[in-house]
């Protein structure tokens, strides 16, 4: 086939000529409600993780509950049907069932600041797993924990029939064995006596052996953050990992509870020159020296552990010198990265603000490969979101193991995928439900201007009083009220899961 090179932003990559976007369809749903069934806060899905592998997916909700699922299908491929997937000509989307779930975090209250600690999840992480049981970060504001989920054998007492044989001293005593017994020993007579009774009893009491899942907490990671914790990310080392608030990234052993070390420190001798914080940090998915971290002044900074213990100055800052037009009060904070994604080549970086999903080249610092635009049409309503404390939503972002496709959430229950090879930078809407209805996207991709860096508003939830406005583009009403922040892509399929208020629902393409 014919190739080109797409050249987007002063960088290229090898693209065939004609390539569509793939066609995504619905594949399973968990959790689907009702219409009109009122959801409670604490079932609200807020973290969402495939394992390495794909064969496990881990959410967190606002309750601080995680629940676990497991593919089904992967056991049941015949031989033949492993060759085929491998060599493509047949390949069936991967189907996944309940598992476990169990409750991983609490509402605790620190005394000493008078403040209180939400049992909400901010992110799961899946851990290296040295033999079948499987490990699993999560963290609220404050806490990490380590768990292990590991199957086990139990025995399950179907009926009890009760031992109608009693055995007291003046029984014995009327035994003839006892008074025959030679040794004299009262003890072993009535050892004997016992052992008879429990064969004519162990036809009585039938015992079922099943396999059961539980979750064990090895490790507690706590006292380390004076902020809230927003981002944790393992290494590819599989020994440590990274925990990041708004003003530090300390670094972990999984191994050691009770000891870090603080390698990203923001905070200034004086608060009042506090100029930007951060937002998201993730590990290298090769690398175990290098990390990335964006900031509320829309800069992904990528440090490397081996030049300095605290790595606060001397990082390479990835910053689109381009979108330097007109600036405003409101272009700082959209500019504000939510989330970062590495690509699993350890390349290209997959970055999130409020207005734009953004691909970057690391050999590149000074513009993005390629600008998706997410919901343009918000721009003009900018001071209403700021109003209801829309604007300050976090979204999340993932790309495919190929690095080729890409996806982010919006409102209105909506995400976009994105085909790098196509070029069409307007992408493919997909809402969240049984029949995703795919809907024009807006045909121009503006560019995102920036402003000197500030302090971030905290994210705060939004209440249901908040307005909705007219997508028209979409010719359709645009809610607020219903957005989709958490998703994640399968690392070995074309499969996106993808959480709406309590449901997962899963893509396939």
């Amino acid at each position: 086939m014919e190739k080109i090179n797409v050249c987007r932003g002063g960088s290229s990559r090898t693209s065939p000529l004609m390539s569509p976007s793939p066609e995504w369809k619905f594949s399973q749903v968990f959790g689907e409600r009702a219409p009109g069934e009122q959801i409670l806060d604490v079932d609200i899905i807020s973290a969402i993780e495939f394992d390495r592998r794909g064969d496990y997916l881990a959410t967190g909700d606002f309750g601080g509950r995680i629940v676990l699922f497991e593919r089904s299908d992967k056991k049941k491929l015949s031989p033949r049907k492993v060759l085929e997937t491998l060599d493509g000509s047949h390949i069936s989307p991967p189907t996944y069932v309940y598992k476990t779930e169990f409750q991983s975090h609490v509402p605790e209250f620190d005394c000493l600041k008078s403040l209180e600690i939400k049992e909400k999840i901010n992110q799961v992480r899946w851990c290296a797993s040295p033999n079948k049981s499987l490990f699993i970060l999560s963290c609220n504001n404050r806490t990490i924990k380590l768990w292990k989920v590991l199957e086990q054998k139990a025995k399950k007492i179907e009926r009890m029939v009760p031992n109608k044989l009693e055995i007291s001293e003046s029984t014995l005593l009327s035994e003839k064995s006892f008074a025959t017994n030679t040794s004299g020993s009262f003890a072993s007579v009535k050892l004997n006596l016992l052992a008879s009774a429990s064969s004519q009893e162990e036809l009585g009491a039938i015992s079922n052996i099943e396999d059961v899942t539980a979750a064990r907490c090895r490790r507690i990671y706590s006292h380390a953050h004076e902020f809230n914790i927003h981002s944790i990310s393992n290494n590819s080392d599989g020994e440590t990992f990274i925990s990041a608030d708004d003003l530090r990234i300390n670094l972990w052993n999984l191994e050691i509870r009770n000891q870090c070390f603080n390698i990203v420190d923001l905070k200034p001798p004086h608060m009042e020159d506090l100029v930007e914080v951060i937002t998201t940090a993730e590990f290298h998915p090769k690398s175990c020296n290098i990390l990335a971290y964006g900031s509320s002044r829309g800069f992904i900074r990528l440090v490397d552990l081996r030049r300095s213990a605290l790595c606060d100055f001397g990082a390479r800052i990835l910053k689109d010198r381009q979108d330097l037009g007109s600036r405003s009060f409101f272009t700082e904070i959209i500019s504000s990265i939510s989330d970062i994604k590495f690509a699993s080549d350890g390349v290209h970086v997959l970055s999130r603000d409020f207005m734009n999903l953004k691909l970057w080249d690391l050999r590149m610092d000074t513009s993005p490969i390629v600008t998706y635009s997410i919901h343009e049409n918000l721009r003009p309503k900018l001071h209403e979101l700021y109003n209801s404390d829309t604007i300050f939503d976090k979204f999340q972002c993932c790309l495919s193991n190929d690095g080729l496709n890409f996806a982010s959430g919006s409102y209105s229950n909506v995400f976009k995928v994105f085909n790098y090879k196509d070029g069409d930078e307007a992408g493919t809407t997909l809402e969240a439900t049984r029949n995703p209805n795919r809907m024009p996207s807006s045909p121009s991709k503006p560019k995102v201007s920036r402003l000197l860096p500030s302090i971030t508003k905290r994210h705060s939830r939004r209440e249901s009083g908040s307005p909705s406005y007219n997508d028209i583009n979409r010719g359709r009403s645009f809610d607020l009220n219903s957005k989709l922040v958490n998703l994640t892509w399968h690392p070995t399929a074309n499969l996106i899961a993808c959480a709406s208020a309590n449901s997962v629902y899963f893509y396939h393409a």
